[in-house]
């Protein structure tokens, strides 16, 4: 019984700090969780370090959900290497006009600013400033952008940022 009663309290502890953890984790920006983004400057931010995996999307939006769990699986395993960053098209108007999204969910993996402009890892491993020539549509696990194609970007990315910073 009181082992029992001890399992309950070590359960409820964790449930309940569960959420302050993440949170926590969030506000500070730390790698390993996918970062909300409303502003270009946490994205200027975090590119000073490391690449910066960018995915617009929207709740209501069921391909950006079942993406979501993919993005939070690799921000887990790219922590520190990489940031995981989100724009809710609903709720940043203004940053979905500024990367031109036109179908969600967009993603796209930027390596750097030059002169103002964000330069964007092509899936060929090249570089370029037209984020349209650099951003995933969609989720398609069979013909489309997929995890294995998002790590295949993202290990470009990771292994130029290193050789350029």
């Amino acid at each position: 019984m009181k082992k029992l009663i001890l399992l309950l309290i070590l359960l409820s502890v964790v449930l309940f700090t569960a959420g302050c953890v993440g949170n926590l984790l969030n506000v500070q920006g730390n790698s390993g969780v996918v970062v909300k983004v409303t502003q270009l400057d946490q994205i200027n931010t975090s590119l000073k370090e490391n690449p910066v995996f960018l995915k617009s999307g929207a709740k209501w939006c069921p391909h950006c959900r079942a993406l979501q769990p993919i993005l939070e699986k690799m921000a887990a395993e790219y922590a520190g290497n990489a940031t995981f960053a989100a724009i809710d098209i609903d709720q940043s108007p203004e940053l979905t006009k500024y990367f031109e999204v036109k179908g969600i969910p967009d993603s796209c993996v930027i390596v750097d600013i030059e002169n103002g402009t964000y330069v964007y890892m092509q899936e060929d491993g090249n570089l370029s400033t037209n984020r349209s020539q650099a951003n995933f549509v969609g989720l398609n696990e069979t013909t489309g952008p997929n995890e294995t194609t998002f790590k295949e970007v993202l290990d470009l990315a990771i292994s130029w940022k290193c050789k350029h910073k």
